[in-house]
C-alpha cells in the first residue's frame, strides 16, 4: 500500500479517535488522534515526494544538489 494511501487512512482514523476523545472527553484519546493525524499528513507529504522523485529524477537531483551546495555553504 502506497504511503499516500496510508496516510491518507491515518489522518482519518486520527479524526475519528480525536472525536471520540472529545465526546468522552478523554484528554489522552484526543492527543493521539492529533498526533495521528499529524502523521497521517506527513506520511501522504512523504508520498508526494516520493512520486514526484520518480516521475522527475533530474529535477529531484538537481533541488538535492542545491540544497547540499547551500547547507555546506551555511555551516562552513
Amino acid at each position: 500500500m502506497s504511503d499516500r494511501v496510508q496516510g491518507t487512512a491515518r489522518e482519518f482514523g486520527g479524526r475519528v479517535q480525536e472525536t471520540v476523545g472529545n465526546l468522552t472527553g478523554d484528554a489522552k484519546t484526543q492527543a493521539q488522534g492529533l498526533y495521528n493525524q499529524a502523521s497521517g499528513q506527513a506520511q501522504q507529504t512523504a508520498g508526494q515526494l516520493s512520486d514526484m522523485i520518480k516521475a522527475q529524477p533530474l529535477v529531484s537531483a538537481l533541488v538535492a544538489l542545491g540544497v547540499g551546495y547551500v547547507l555546506g555553504r551555511l555551516t562552513s
